[in-house]
């Protein structure tokens, strides 16, 4: 059965990019740092863009603006590193959001970092990091999504997540 609604003042039948980016505010997810190193040299950026693909072979999919820097060393590199960050590391999230005035390697002066098989970092409190070889990327409109097959996973401790929702961070 298709139920008719009557049009909210706030809705719309077209492409409305603010109206789109407010619809998404109120959605809550997961942040995460992604991460990357290799000949391009080190990068990273908070996203909250990350998905599942499939569990075999295991896969995440990530979206990252294509004018970043980080996006231009991550497709370089052909690795990266999902690390699922906890309530307790807002200030990591600043930083890699570009909230803290710092670039490139400058961001992993803050936090512990180690590598897995692929060689990017892999933040040790984070919940869980998904190393990842990338498998297929393509640009779709004014981003690159990109799915990486996931070579390592490191479980941390068990604490509340962070999430992003209502252009915040909140402990969940």
């Amino acid at each position: 059965m298709i139920l008719k609604t009557q049009a909210s003042p706030h809705s719309t039948s077209g492409s409305d990019a603010l109206l789109f980016r407010e619809g998404m505010s109120r959605v809550a997810g997961a942040v995460h740092v992604v991460t990357t190193d290799g000949s391009a040299g080190c990068g990273g950026f908070t996203a909250t863009a990350v998905t599942p693909v499939t569990d075999s072979p295991a896969s995440l999919l990530v979206c990252v603006n294509t004018g970043s820097r980080s996006a231009q060393a991550l497709l370089s590199n052909r690795v990266f590193c999902v690390n699922t960050l906890a309530a307790a590391d807002v200030e990591l999230a600043d930083i890699f959001a570009g909230r803290a005035g710092l670039q490139g390697a400058d961001r992993f002066t803050r936090g512990q970092w180690e590598t897995l098989e692929t060689g990017s970092p892999v933040l040790a409190t984070s919940l869980a990091s998904f190393d990842c070889r990338i498998s297929d990327a393509r640009v779709v409109a004014t981003h690159h999504v990109i799915i990486g097959e996931i070579i390592g996973i490191r479980l941390g401790e068990q604490r509340p997540p962070l999430v992003y929702q209502g252009r915040h961070y909140h402990e969940l």
